[in-house]
């Protein structure tokens, strides 16, 4: 590592692992975490809001300043386990020295990278070098109450839809319901980018096990009408409210 990557950090919320991935196509997956600070939307459902809150957090004792060298010594600790970028919105930090020193180290590797992201945010170039770097794309339903311009970026999604349609799957789709209710919204977009049936995942509403069950019994037979697929959320289940799993 060069003396220039040495120099720059990330604003770090935490750290955890080796865990297990808890969502989508990876789940049950042996994985690393690294959560960095701040998000552009405020999901009021959302199970991380430490990382973006400052009405409710102390953001300044939330968030710390760690140094690319000493996160990616830590990433080295577990050399099998999955790589997951995630926040809050990771890819808010593309354009600084630290994402860009990250992505030349994990560029260098034959890791598996997971960036989970709401899907308003284009993959700049320094992202998209990474070799095995998938997006875990999560656009945000009209019962977060953000406006839709806020969270609907067509831009954003036409290019994810695109790495999802491409012979590498580079992209997957996975939707946050409330309930049978949301499905009809998640068909739209399906619709509108062209996303194919394979990338689209839907996922239950919940911070509580019995809350995630109850969401999942209501969707499941209509998520499999559709030819989409079902995804529980492990670490809720097997670790509700519980940091750090």
């Amino acid at each position: 590592m060069n003396a220039e990557t040495a120099a720059v950090s990330l604003p770090v919320v935490e750290t955890f692992g080796p865990t297990l991935q808890g969502e989508g196509p990876s789940s049950g997956a042996l994985a690393l975490f690294l959560r960095l600070g701040a998000c552009n939307l405020s999901c009021p459902w959302c199970d991380t809001p430490y990382s973006w809150d400052g009405k409710r957090f102390d953001l300044r004792k939330e968030i710390t300043r760690r140094p690319v060298v000493e996160l990616t010594e830590w990433l080295a600790s577990s050399p099998h386990a999955l790589v997951v970028l995630t926040g809050g919105e990771p890819l808010l930090h593309q354009r600084s020295d630290g994402w860009r020193a990250l992505m030349a180290v994990l560029r260098h590797t034959l890791r598996r990278v997971e960036v989970e992201t709401n899907g308003t945010l284009v993959a700049a170039s320094v992202t998209m070098a990474v070799p095995g770097l998938t997006f875990n794309v999560s656009p945000k339903l009209a019962h977060t109450g953000d406006p839709e311009q806020r969270r609907i970026v067509p831009e954003a999604l036409e290019q994810y839809a695109g790495l999802a349609r491409s012979p590498w799957r580079r992209a997957r789709f996975k939707f946050v319901a409330t309930g049978p209710d949301d499905l009809a919204e998640i068909g739209e977009l399906v619709d509108r980018f062209r996303i194919p049936p394979h990338a689209v995942w839907v996922m239950p509403e919940g911070t509580t096990p019995e809350r995630t069950i109850e969401v999942a019994r209501t969707l499941a037979d209509a998520v499999i009408d559709r030819h989409w697929n079902l995804t529980m959320r492990q670490h809720v289940l097997l670790w509700p409210g519980e940091r750090n799993r």
